[in-house]
């Protein structure tokens, strides 16, 4: 799952990343929805540094949870993981500013411009001479072109990630040129500036090759940029890239960029040793680690993500909205939320949204409008399913004791902290919750065949047009909907969502529909919370990204990443 402007899938127990906070009762006896006020953070946090202004060389060592078997970060099955090594070696093609702000990228455009032509939003991307992939392909308008079939949803064939945006494109043409790529959407489209960020090379000419040809390899030809890929080793768990000398712009300034396979706790290791260059600090445990070393800075920022449980509506059990609903309403969201701050220092409202964030205009706590943590309507929920109580308190109905089972990924003190608080939770309702726990490396499975009953899972979002996304979230043949509890009537609210063309409008009948969504009872909101990023000393322009770390929604040019000179 994941976005492509869009939103990302990542393992919240394995990348104990972003975070959000709670106050209330250490005993869980606070229904309190609201857990303090926001502590101020940045946008984005990270060392800055001009290109001129760093050395020439080095290298970036990183840890990575998993390489997952799809390397497509368009495709359905693709993970923020995939995005993350996508990055490095394929056109980069949008920036943004530390406050979420859009521009293009001038190594690949002259120029981009949006109009409004016969009550149509048409945008026109006037694309450098010399840009041109590893495979001698001119990036030109069949980029785009191929891109948009694959993600317009009009091919069933097809499976990406997300429609969004791109079911509402009529046409993708070429304009004087070939290089001169001209965009038409069915009417107004408030949020074109998420589209079209990557974009896939011509090469991925069919449904074959977008489903399959990524599959458990990346495709070094078929890139673009200021670094190829040197290595893809799966068995071993390591991954590299190196100078690509096809590279038309100033030349990357690191001399290899090494990804590595690691559980949490063997990241954080990894960085205590001096063998990789960042890690996530965002749990007490990790920041107690490494907030007293030297030669490191700590940067702490806002994390674009949502962790969130899902409910996984399959299951014959949960397949009952009123048994969803007694769950949701069973969990003390304050409680999982000041497990994970402890020790942080850190506290803010409740999420109530994955639409926006709270400090973003237009932010509604739409959840507390669906769901409220009261134990008690459970209870009288969980009778009328027809679920009653047994002698050990655990309900039971037919013959058949209510039992979910908790897929927990990863080794991480706070996961399995929080999964053991939702487990009371639930024991207090009269449901047996059992922990399931499997290495981090199990996430692509456990989240591409639903292996689970209920499952913490996060979304990154890589831009800060969030409302556009609606659909990715909340749809009901969405990749990312794991829970399976969208329905035909919400699709057709969300295809009408999607045609207001004013942005502000579109926000507010957005936070209208959340609500409606909410009330599904599959998807609940957890924690955002800060990044907080432990960088070794010197490094510039880089404290992970918008899933682990603390730049924000910013997004500069991967050439500017290096080590400040001395």
């Amino acid at each position: 799952m994941k976005k492509t402007g869009i939103v990302a899938a990542f393992a919240v127990a394995a990348l104990t990343l972003s975070a959000c906070g709670a106050s209330g009762s250490s005993d869980g006896s606070s229904g309190s929805t609201d857990t303090g006020s926001a502590t101020e953070v940045a946008a984005a946090d990270y060392l800055h540094a001009d290109y001129d202004e760093l050395q020439e060389g080095g290298t970036l060592t990183l840890a990575i949870t998993e390489l997952g078997e799809q390397q497509n970060p368009f495709q359905q099955d693709g993970t923020s993981y995939t995005s993350w090594l996508w990055y490095w070696y394929n056109p980069q093609l949008a920036l943004f500013a530390d406050d979420g702000t859009w521009s293009f990228n001038p190594d690949y455009f002259d120029d981009v411009t949006s109009d409004e032509v016969d009550g149509n939003t048409v945008v026109t991307y006037k694309i450098k001479d010399e840009a041109t992939y590893n495979d001698g392909t001119p990036i030109d308008y069949k980029a785009f072109q191929t891109t948009w079939q694959a993600n317009n949803g009009t091919d069933p064939d097809y499976l990406p990630s997300a429609t969004d945006g791109y079911e509402r494109i009529s046409s993708v043409e070429a304009g004087s040129s070939d290089k001169e790529v001209v965009v038409t959407f069915d009417g107004i489209y408030a949020w074109w500036q998420g589209l079209f960020n990557l974009v896939l090379n011509p090469a991925v000419d069919s449904a074959d090759a977008f489903n399959n040809l990524y599959i458990n390899t990346l495709q070094p030809d078929l890139g673009a940029g200021p670094y190829k890929v040197e290595k893809f080793d799966q068995t071993a768990g390591t991954v590299s890239f190196v100078k690509n000398e096809k590279w038309w712009g100033e030349p990357g300034k690191l001399d290899r960029v090494t990804y590595k396979v690691m559980e949490t706790s063997a990241s954080l290791n990894a960085f205590l040793n001096g063998e990789i260059d960042f890690t996530s600090a965002a749990t007490a445990e990790r920041y107690t680690a490494v907030k007293d070393m030297s030669g490191i800075n700590i940067f702490t920022a806002m994390v674009p993500s949502n962790a969130l449980l899902m409910l996984n509506s399959g299951n014959e059990i949960l397949a009952d909205s009123g048994v969803r609903q007694a769950i949701f309403d069973g969990i003390d969201r304050s409680v999982l939320a000041e497990i994970t701050f402890n020790g942080l220092d850190y506290t803010e409202p409740l999420p109530g949204s994955f639409t926006l964030f709270a400090s973003q205009p237009g932010y509604e706590d739409n959840f507390s409008k669906a769901v409220t943590y009261d134990p008690e309507n459970s209870k009288k929920l969980l009778d009328e399913a027809g679920w009653t109580e047994g002698a050990d308190g655990i309900r039971e109905k037919d013959g058949e004791t209510l039992s979910l089972r908790y897929v927990l990924l990863g080794d991480a003190t706070t996961a399995k902290n929080r999964a053991t608080a939702m487990q009371q939770n639930l024991k207090d309702i009269g449901v047996d919750l059992q922990i399931e726990e499997r290495p981090s490396s199990d996430f692509s499975d456990v989240y591409t065949e639903k292996d689970f009953d209920l499952f913490t899972m996060g979304f990154s979002s890589t831009d800060p047009f969030g409302v556009a996304y609606f659909g990715q979230i909340y749809g009901s043949d969405s990749g990312l909907n794991l829970s399976g509890t969208g329905t035909a009537e919400l699709d057709a609210k969300i295809a009408d969502l999607q045609k207001i063309g004013d942005p502000d409008e579109q926000i507010t009948a957005a936070n209208e529909l959340e609500v409606e969504a909410f009330k599904l009872y599959g998807i609940m909101p957890l924690y955002n919370g800060p990044g907080i990023a432990a960088v070794k000393e010197g490094l510039a322009n880089f404290a992970g990204n918008t899933s682990q770390g603390s730049m924000g929604f910013a997004v500069l040019p991967i050439e500017n990443i290096g080590w400040v000179a001395d």
